[in-house]
C-alpha cells in the first residue's frame, strides 16, 4: 500500500488481530469476542465485526459450536498446498531475477537484507526473523520484474508467517541454514545463473516445506492426543 494513503479503520483493526494471530498473542481456538475486542483497539464494535468477516473469509478465523467466533487452528493440508505452489512461483521469480536483474546494486542490497537477516537470528525477535525472511523472497519478486508473481504470493504470506511464527516459537533451530540457502540464491541471481537460480529457489521453499509442515503435522498429533486425553477424564469423571 502507498504510503500516502491512510488505512481505513476496518483495515487498521483487520492487521492488528492478524498480527496477534500471526505472532501468537492470539493462539489457535482462542475466542474473538467483539466487545473485548473494540474496547481493547478503542473503537466501535463495528470496524471489528467487518475485520472479523474479512479475517473469516481468509481463513484465519472460523467459527465454533457454542463458542462462537475462535482463531482458525492451523492446517496442514492447506499449508502443504501452498507450499506447493510456492515452489514453483519461487522458482520462476529466481530465474527471472537472473535473467533481468542487473548492476552492482543488485548485489549490495541484497547483501543488507542478508545481513539484517543473520543479524535477527542472532539477536532479534521471531517476529523481525520472518520479516526479514519475507523481505529477501519480496527483493527476488521485485527484481524478478514481474508484477504477477506478487500478487499470486502475497494473499498467502501472512498463512506462511503464521507457520514459521508457530514452529519458530517452539524449535527456532528449524531456521539455521535458511540464510546461507539465500545467500547462494542471490550469488545465482548475480552471476546471471537463471537454470541454477530456479533450482536454488525451487529447493530452497522444497526444503522449507518438509521442515514447517513435517513439525506442523508433529504439533497436531501432540494436540490430537492431549484432546483425546481430556475426553477420557471427562468420562471418568
Amino acid at each position: 500500500m502507498p504510503s500516502h494513503i491512510i488505512p481505513s479503520l476496518v483495515d487498521q483493526v483487520y492487521e492488528r488481530i492478524l498480527d496477534e494471530i500471526c505472532d501468537g498473542t492470539l493462539p489457535p481456538n482462542s475466542r474473538l469476542i467483539q466487545d473485548d475486542l473494540a474496547e481493547v483497539y478503542d473503537v466501535s464494535r463495528q470496524p471489528v465485526q467487518q475485520a472479523i468477516m474479512l479475517l473469516r473469509e481468509r481463513g484465519f478465523v472460523t467459527d465454533a459450536p457454542k463458542r462462537g467466533v475462535v482463531v482458525a487452528p492451523l492446517d496442514v493440508d492447506l499449508m502443504r498446498s501452498i507450499y506447493q505452489v510456492r515452489e514453483v512461483l519461487e522458482g520462476l521469480a529466481c530465474r527471472l531475477a537472473a535473467e533481468r536483474a542487473t548492476g552492482s546494486a543488485v548485489q549490495e542490497r541484497g547483501r543488507e537484507l542478508i545481513a539484517r537477516g543473520r543479524a535477527a537470528i542472532a539477536h532479534d525477535t521471531i517476529a523481525n526473523q520472518i520479516a526479514a525472511d519475507i523481505a529477501f523472497h519480496e527483493y527476488v519478486s521485485e527484481l524478478s520484474e514481474n508484477s504477477v508473481i506478487g500478487e499470486m504470493s502475497r494473499p498467502q504470506l501472512h498463512h506462511m508467517r503464521r507457520t514459521m511464527g508457530e514452529v519458530l516459537r517452539l524449535e527456532e533451530s528449524v531456521t539455521l541454514g535458511l540464510w546461507d540457502e539465500h545467500e547462494e540464491i542471490l550469488g545465482a541471481i548475480v552471476a546471471q545463473d537463471a537454470a541454477r537460480a530456479e533450482a536454488l529457489g525451487r529447493a530452497h521453499v522444497v526444503r522449507a516445506r518438509e521442515k514447517f509442515v513435517a513439525r506442523l503435522e508433529e504439533l497436531g498429533a501432540i494436540a490430537r492426543a492431549a484432546e483425546r486425553r481430556r475426553a477420557l477424564t471427562r468420562i471418568a469423571r
